[in-house]
């Protein structure tokens, strides 16, 4: 690796942290009602007290000055003649507007929806598709479900203190570590994107974390789980696809990777069936509400997650790694770990209830 990609990729993640820092920092000074939803926090949210759901202005902040910061720098490469990038600008923009006037207005389950299917349309119309079987439009229709289901898997997890930007954090190092590992590096548009989003994860966090003094809100929910959800297209689930491997191999790798968000929402989706309650509306039942409930703070839980992130993207990262070597089937015995975390979180929500 030369010196200036070295200089490139940190100069991004720094940009990513300093962008997220200053802007979360001047929106909690000036903020005092802005981003505020009482009626919505008393059922959802898990802190007594309501706080500015602004964070997540920082993620497309940083994602924007990226892209422009991209342009400058490489004005050899005209990005926006990229079609899958110009996918992921227009769905990102669209889910932090739905998510903006989300915050401000409470909208309709239905518009939501309707919202998050037009994005996962988009990539499928800009190329960005999950190949996993030679049937195109069943391709297309696996990647529409993935999109809607993380961008409201990272959106349900948003319920206490750090717990969605931690998550997203180890999911978007997953998928950096699986590009660098399986494609070696390669600075484009893909890693820094990725670097800036990385640093601006962090940067939030500093003001996420329990004691948090700001929430990420929908804004933030939407786009980071269409981000990811696009990236997770990207560096994992075709993997397969791209290095002539199984394509279930990318499956099973972005399962493990995923481990923290789809336990999560798995369990509550299980329980509210079970009880006849709709999987879509919000409560304070999720894997973090029940840690709680069975005697864990707020930081400890926090702190389980850290570590179900961490080793989430160790283990994909291995994964990865034994694919590299020609042994692909070892991935499908590391989802043992997902199904390990599952059972756990799953079996603690029967036992420790409200």
């Amino acid at each position: 690796m030369t010196t200036e990609i070295i200089l490139a990729c940190a100069g991004f993640l720094i940009m990513g942290i300093i962008m997220s820092y200053v802007s979360n920092g001047l929106l909690l000074r000036f903020s005092q009602s802005l981003g505020i939803r009482n009626n919505n926090d008393v059922i959802v949210r898990w802190a007594n007290e309501s706080k500015p759901s602004l964070g997540g202005i920082s993620f497309f902040v940083a994602f924007f000055f990226g892209t422009v910061a991209y342009s400058v720098i490489f004005n050899n490469e005209n990005i926006f003649q990229n079609r899958q990038f110009v996918g992921l600008l227009t769905a990102g923009t669209i889910a932090f507007i739905m998510g903006l006037a989300d915050d401000a207005y409470n909208t309709r389950p239905f518009i939501k929806l309707f919202v998050q299917i037009f994005c996962g349309v988009i990539f499928v119309y800009t190329n960005n598709v999950i190949e996993l079987t030679e049937i195109s439009w069943l391709n297309a229709l696996i990647t529409v479900i993935w999109v809607v289901g993380i961008m409201n898997s990272l959106n349900m997890l948003d319920n206490m203190d750090g717990i969605t930007g931690t998550t997203t954090l180890f999911i978007l190092i997953s998928c950096l570590a699986c590009n660098v590992i399986l494609f070696d590096w390669n600075m484009n548009i893909w890693t820094l994107t990725m670097l800036i989003q990385i640093g601006a994860t962090l940067g939030f966090l500093s003001f996420n974390i329990h004691p948090s003094k700001l929430f990420m809100g929908d804004a933030g929910s939407q786009f980071v789980g269409l981000f990811v959800s696009f990236f997770s297209i990207h560096e994992l689930w075709n993997i397969g696809s791209n290095t002539h491997l199984n394509p279930l191999t990318g499956g099973a790798i972005t399962l493990i990777a995923f481990t923290p968000a789809i336990s999560d929402t798995l369990t509550v989706v299980i329980n509210r069936l079970r009880k006849g309650k709709s999987p879509m509306v919000g409560g304070k039942d999720h894997t973090t509400h029940h840690l709680v409930y069975s005697g864990l703070n707020d930081r400890q839980v926090w702190l389980v997650f850290l570590g179900i992130g961490l080793m989430a993207t160790l283990i994909s990262i291995l994964a990865a790694v034994f694919a590299k070597m020609g042994n692909p089937w070892m991935s499908f015995f590391l989802t043992s770990y997902f199904f390990a975390v599952f059972f756990v979180l799953y079996r603690n929500t029967l036992i420790h209830k409200k």
